[in-house]
């Protein structure tokens, strides 16, 4: 098969430097090759064609289920995480309908309702720290975005399985916190259950305690239905598919873990380095703090959503560190040409999110935090798409963002955080994202406005 500007490097070696380093890997290939390369690595099949020129982009977008498919055994690589039914495998129709289905839950009133929902959760989180005690933002960003999560998926609003989903998802999760863990997902002869001590053993024992909360949930709503409920499982159990069928309980577990992990784990990555820039940039802060005191003391969420500067951050927080590397696969299905290289049937494409991201000729300076160029610049859906695109554009990106601009406006109002040291935090891989290395150290040096007014915040609900 002809390939287009092949990277030179043993196959074995280019799969290590994936897994190990992926930021640079794809980095040293751009420099090689600006437009698109193809590489042998690991997880998407053998061969992979990187792209990260937005008209090839856009071609690809544009002609979803036509000359390009994203087909789900190209991420066949994540079925021991979410399972076989996940609607990150699921194709076509299938694919479709389960989309719908769960659409409304990320859009429109029940979004909005969320929202008092995030500050009191941030409130109740940042409250617990004392004055000068480090911690990792990374961690607190997590327990903020998971509960949320849980409420939106399967309703948890308190009590003890919500606290044991979240300590066993978290558990889970960071296993994989370093490339090292994350190879056990790259390399299949690694997936050995050597016992409870052993790395994927752990994982085993972790997800098999998630599901069992997961399906004794589900049996339990199955027993007693309440048609009031607005939660994703709720609607997911009521669905039935053409044939009047309704979703197996494998088939529900399979959507709601997927939903779940991939909602909190990005959405509390890109909080976090949100909180690494603002405090790394002491004027990017002080317009920020400025814009929010515009606001007064109790601003309703839809008004912190509209600033223009937190959204510029938040922007750029997504172009600079997006935490998803990369579009779906798609697959060519038939012969053609892409900026002006021939491709056959069966070649697997990945539109290189970071790449494009990282592109001189889009965003001048590309590794300088820079919110202002989104307010002087417009960028195309093809330039600029830390959640993808095409049918596969990822349905939380709504609710992601507006979590982001709450959570870092809240804490931004209340508190006074610094970093622990001003050295440079890198990306690296953390499972199938790309996360801060060290977690983001800062510490909490004090609170902002008046006892009563946090009180008052973290009293509010809407549920």
């Amino acid at each position: 098969m002809q390939l287009p500007n092949i990277l030179k490097a043993p196959p074995f070696i280019q799969k290590l430097q994936w897994v190990a380093d992926p930021v640079r890997f794809m980095e040293k290939g751009a420099q090689q090759y600006p437009d698109m390369f193809t590489a042998r690595i690991i997880g998407f099949g053998d061969t992979v064609v990187f792209v990260n020129h937005p008209q090839a982009i856009q071609e690809i977008l544009t002609n979803d289920r036509k000359k390009f498919v994203a087909i789900g055994d190209t991420n066949r690589i994540v079925e021991p995480l979410v399972g076989e039914y996940s609607i990150f495998l699921l194709e076509g129709n299938r694919h479709k309908q389960q989309r719908q289905l769960v659409m409304p839950a990320f859009h429109g009133e029940r979004m909005r309702a969320y929202g008092q929902l995030m500050c009191s959760l941030c409130t109740k989180v940042f409250s617990k720290l004392s004055l000068n005690q480090p911690f990792l933002a990374r961690k607190l960003t997590q327990d903020i975005s998971l509960e949320v999560i849980l409420k939106i998926v399967l309703g948890l609003n308190e009590g003890e399985k919500l606290q044991k989903l979240k300590h066993l998802l978290a558990q889970m999760l960071n296993l994989f916190q370093s490339p090292f863990t994350s190879s056990l997902f790259f390399f299949s002869f690694l997936q050995k259950d050597l016992g409870a001590w052993s790395p994927w053993g752990k994982f085993l024992r972790d997800r098999q305690q998630i599901d069992e909360l997961l399906y004794a949930e589900i049996a339990e709503r199955r027993q007693k239905p309440d048609p009031e409920r607005i939660d994703i499982l709720s609607m997911l159990m009521s669905a039935t598919d053409e044939t009047g069928q309704m979703m197996t309980n494998k088939e529900l577990r399979d959507q709601l873990i997927a939903l779940m992990l991939a909602g909190y784990e990005t959405t509390a990555i890109a909080t976090a380095w949100g909180l690494y820039w603002i405090h790394q940039k002491p004027l990017v802060r002080e317009k920020l703090v400025a814009e929010l005191d515009n606001l007064g003391d109790f601003p309703d969420p839809m008004s912190i959503y509209r600033l223009p500067y937190l959204t510029a951050i938040c922007n750029e927080i997504l172009r600079i560190h997006p935490p998803i590397m990369f579009c779906f696969p798609r697959v060519v299905q038939e012969p053609l040409e892409l900026l002006g290289h021939p491709l056959q049937r069966g070649t697997v494409l990945l539109p290189s999110v970071y790449l494009t991201h990282q592109r001189e000729d889009l965003y001048p300076d590309p590794k300088e935090f820079k919110p202002e160029r989104f307010i002087e610049s417009q960028f195309s859906p093809y330039e600029y798409l830390p959640f993808g695109g095409g049918v596969r554009r990822c349905i939380g990106e709504a609710l992601a963002i507006f979590q982001m601009k709450l959570v870092l406006a809240t804490v931004l109002s209340h508190y006074e955080l610094g970093l622990v040291d001003r050295q440079i935090e890198r990306p690296q891989r953390r499972g199938f994202t790309l996360a801060p290395s060290s977690g983001i150290k800062m510490v909490f040096r004090g609170r902002y406005l008046r006892q009563e007014s946090l009180e008052n915040t973290t009293s509010t609900s809407v549920f």
